[in-house]
């Protein structure tokens, strides 16, 4: 194997065509550097110099094995420096899982875009999941870290919270509840709610079903939908209404119409799941930055 050290003292003398003048760029002694391109030569097989008593000049050999041996100790720098970066928590890899909501809030855009730029060098990985089966990919190690609405049951997984978002009614705009300026769950209760499969694991579902009971209402379930573009799509059908987080607004459907719910308690949480013990320098990393945009804190 090369000696990392002789090619640096090749590129040296490359550069300065001068023996002297490169010993002295390295702090050595002209004796054994001549010694050491020598050696170097002794281990390639053909003369990197031709030399005499006044001048110095790269062989054919040595001008065509030169880039060769610059790219080497290039490689060998730039190894050095994504070391410092992984042992910094600044490069390396992350997976992320999130549910298909939480895919439209500015917040996850935000997040993603700030932490792409501020470390350019991570490789990050977007996985699109089921809330019900986010915290046990990230438990297991198959993601480092999930956005969900719903708590995870896994001792091994910690939730934290990164705020509430006000739910809003998808409802049809043939539907005499888009004439209104606001709607309550009242009159919602006349409509079949679309939700996400019982399988589905939905934290949405779950802040809706809940929703309902502590105001005392029927849920009348109606259709399923294992997408919110998919749930959206039945509302324009005329297949029953939804209640969403505000930042579903951004689907235009034509067709669907949104209107304010009058209860204030209307609000879907937004959490941010990591491993309990040993979480990546990575994983703090997009704490910090999606942590900027909101308050984290642990959920009640």
């Amino acid at each position: 194997m090369l000696d990392l050290r002789k090619l640096r003292y090749f590129l040296m003398v490359a550069e300065e065509l001068h023996f002297g003048r490169a010993a002295l760029r390295l702090h050595l002694a002209q004796p054994p550097l001549t010694r050491q391109i020598s050696a170097l030569e002794a281990e390639l097989g053909f003369k990197l110099f031709d030399r005499t008593s006044r001048t110095v000049a790269l062989t054919a050999q040595g001008r065509a094995f030169l880039p060769y041996a610059r790219g080497v100790l290039e490689q060998v720098e730039l190894a050095h420096v994504i070391a410092g970066k992984l042992a910094a928590g600044t490069a390396g890899q992350l997976a992320l899982g999130y549910v298909s909501s939480i895919a439209l809030s500015d917040l996850f855009s935000q997040a993603i875009q700030a932490f792409a730029q501020r470390f350019p060098d991570v490789q990050l990985t977007l996985v699109e999941c089921a809330s019900g089966s986010l915290g046990a990919q990230v438990a297991d190690g198959r993601l480092d870290i999930g956005l969900s609405r719903l708590l995870p049951q896994n001792d091994h997984v910690q939730a934290l919270s990164l705020g509430e978002e006000r739910l809003v009614a998808a409802v049809s705009s043939d539907s005499p509840l888009a004439e209104q300026a606001t709607v309550s769950l009242a009159q919602l209760c006349a409509y079949p709610v679309i939700l996400f499969p019982a399988d589905y694991g939905s934290g949405l579902n779950q802040t809706v079903e809940q929703l309902y009971r502590q105001h005392g209402v029927p849920l009348r379930a109606g259709p399923t939908g294992r997408q919110i573009t998919s749930i959206i799509a039945l509302v324009a059908a005329g297949q029953g209404v939804a209640l969403v987080p505000a930042c579903t607004q951004s689907l235009m459907n034509k067709g669907v119409t949104y209107r304010p719910l009058v209860e204030v308690d209307a609000c879907a949480r937004l959490l941010v799941l990591t491993p309990t013990e040993r979480p990546s320098a990575l994983v703090d990393a997009f704490l910090s930055v999606i942590g900027e945009a909101s308050l984290l804190r642990k959920p009640q």
